[in-house]
C-alpha cells in the first residue's frame, strides 16, 4: 500500500525541533540593532537551513510557529505582519531545497552561492516588501518607520544566514555520505 502522507514523520519532527530552536534563539539570543523593535538574531539561519533540508512546508511552519510562540511570550501580542514575513522567508528558501543538495552531502561552493542568492532574495521579499506593507495595512504604522525596520531586519537576517547558515549547511553536508562514494572491496 502506498504511503499517502503529505509530509514525512521526519519532517514533522524537524518542524518541532526547528520551531523550538527558533523560539529559543529569537526569545533569548536577540541583540538590539539600534532600530526600534528590530534585532540581530540567529533564528533566520535555523529557518533557512531547515527549509533547505526539509522543504517549503517545513520552512513555512518552523518560521510561523517559532515566531508566533516568541511573540506570545513577549507580552505585546502577535505581530502578524512579521510572523507572516518570516513564514514567507521559510517558504521561499524551502521551495528550492533540491538545488542545495545538503542532504546528499554535495553542498559545495556552487550550492552555497545558490543558497545565498535565494536567501538574500527571500529576505528582500519578506522584509523589504511583505513585512512593511502588512505593517501599514494591518497596523497603520508610518511607512518611513516600517520600511527602515524592514531594511535593517532583512539585511541582518541575510548576513546571519550568509555566515551562520552557510557554516551550518557545510557542516551538516559533511556528515552525509555522497552518493557513489562507497566502493566495495
Amino acid at each position: 500500500m502506498a504511503d499517502k502522507r503529505i509530509i514525512s514523520v521526519r519532517t514533522v519532527v524537524a518542524i518541532g525541533i526547528g520551531a523550538a530552536l527558533m523560539f529559543v534563539l529569537m526569545r533569548f539570543v536577540a541583540i538590539p540593532s539600534g532600530v526600534p523593535n528590530t534585532t540581530l538574531n540567529l533564528s533566520s539561519a535555523i529557518v533557512a537551513v531547515f527549509a533547505a533540508l526539509f522543504g517549503p512546508v517545513a520552512g513555512l511552519l518552523i518560521a510561523f510557529i517559532g515566531h508566533t510562540l516568541t511573540d506570545l511570550t513577549l507580552g505585546y501580542g502577535i505581530w502578524w505582519s512579521w510572523v507572516i514575513a518570516d513564514a514567507i522567508f521559510g517558504l521561499l528558501v524551502g521551495i528550492f531545497w533540491k538545488l542545495y543538495r545538503i542532504e546528499e552531502g554535495e553542498f559545495g561552493l556552487k550550492n552555497c552561492l545558490v543558497f545565498n542568492a535565494i536567501q538574500i532574495l527571500a529576505n528582500v521579499v519578506a522584509w523589504v516588501a511583505v513585512a512593511p506593507t502588512l505593517d501599514i495595512l494591518i497596523y497603520q504604522e508610518p511607512s518611513d518607520k516600517v520600511y527602515l525596520q524592514g531594511l535593517v531586519a532583512g539585511g541582518l537576517n541575510a548576513a546571519v544566514v550568509l555566515v551562520l547558515g552557510s557554516l551550518l549547511a557545510f557542516g551538516y553536508a559533511k556528515t552525509k555520505t555522497k552518493a557513489g562514494s562507497l566502493k566495495a572491496e
